[in-house]
């Protein structure tokens, strides 16, 4: 597979009235293409993981909003921006905790605020501009990650990952996967190990998918397994992507995460981070400041069973993401180059 072919996760439609998507909650068993033309229709793809992984919903959210602009019938600037902010809003609520979906919506908005003065057909043009940019900015940064994530390996080490940041999260290589896809076309061979991310299974289903397509050699195993392979010295380095991270360097990412950032630590293997800068808020001091999204309890339940695999009563605990603390970070990997502790220096050095 050409690992830099650009996937056609998220795309604008010819016209400018619709975003198209691959449904990856269908994966790997199904390709199907979506058509999102309504922000019901959007908020679901969104809520629901049809469209995943931070970068990702921050280039789909640039979409949304330009296509759902481009369909405001209005002559005058409070009319069509007032409508703007109502579909905004909804958007923003579909999830909260990755920091792209504002950045994006936030972004898209303050181009609709910079051009009151022009006619509302011209704000619809340069919104459409807009969003195509937030794409070829993903696809830059995506190359530059994989760069420097690059140069913390070596040929032939065995890396653990967790959940997907691979270029169906993002618009090339991916962020955690990038160095492994990189290398991969330069020659260099990588023993990934994938764990399948309960309870919606996104290193099972999305993860090995990638690599598996890309010709990296990689081995599935369960959430539970991440200590036994440490211990048996096959993991080199631990990569993972990122939905958050905060001004100190504390990180939001898929639930499961922290866990296997402090069996990494335990057993002395570096831990990487890697995720472009528009996944950081240096308006969010520590991670105990970051929104944590609760998912239904039949994600746990019964999503993967043909008969419910607990009974119908027992309560279930299903947060999305977790915060992995900045002590177990070894480096953040953004397409500026590689971050080191303390990351409350180094991250506001970047943003000077």
């Amino acid at each position: 597979m050409q690992t830099t072919k650009q996937p056609d996760n998220v795309r604008l439609r010819e016209d400018g009235r619709a975003v198209m998507i691959l449904d990856q909650t269908q994966l790997p068993g199904r390709t199907v293409t979506l058509t999102l033309e309504t922000v019901a229709q959007m908020y679901d793809a969104i809520f629901e993981l049809k469209v995943r992984g931070a970068p990702a919903i921050g280039i789909a959210a640039g979409y949304f909003y330009a296509v759902l602009a481009n369909g405001v019938q209005a002559d005058s600037y409070q009319d069509f921006y007032s409508q703007c902010q109502v579909f905004k809003e909804k958007l923003n609520a579909s999830r909260p905790t990755a920091v792209n979906l504002s950045w994006a919506l936030n972004r898209m908005d303050a181009v609709a605020q910079a051009n009151s003065q022009k006619p509302v057909a011209e704000i619809k043009k340069l919104l459409l501009q807009e969003a195509t940019e937030i794409q070829q900015e993903d696809i830059r940064m995506c190359a530059a990650i994989a760069k420097h994530g690059l140069s913390l390996l070596k040929n032939g080490d065995g890396v653990l990952t967790h959940c997907n940041a691979g270029p169906l999260a993002t618009s090339l290589y991916g962020t955690a996967l990038g160095p492994l896809l990189l290398g991969k076309e330069q020659g260099m061979h990588f023993k990934v190990f994938a764990d399948e991310t309960r309870p919606l299974l996104q290193g099972a289903r999305l993860t090995s998918y990638e690599l598996d397509r890309a010709g990296v050699d990689v081995t599935l195993i369960c959430d539970n397994m991440a200590s036994i392979v440490m211990k048996n010295g096959w993991v080199n380095a631990c990569l993972v992507g990122c939905d958050r991270i905060a001004a100190n360097g504390d990180t939001a990412n898929k639930i499961g995460t922290s866990g296997v950032a402090i069996l990494a630590q335990y057993y002395g293997i570096p831990f990487y981070v890697l995720g472009p800068t528009s996944t950081i808020d240096m308006n969010c001091k520590t991670g105990d400041d970051i929104e944590i999204e609760l998912r239904n309890p039949a994600e746990i339940r019964e999503k993967w069973y043909t008969e419910p695999m607990a009974p119908a009563d027992v309560k279930c605990y299903n947060p999305a993401f977790d915060v992995t603390h900045h002590d177990l970070i070894d480096g953040i990997v953004t397409e500026h180059g590689i971050l080191r502790p303390p990351y409350t220096q180094s991250l506001a050095t970047l943003f000077k």
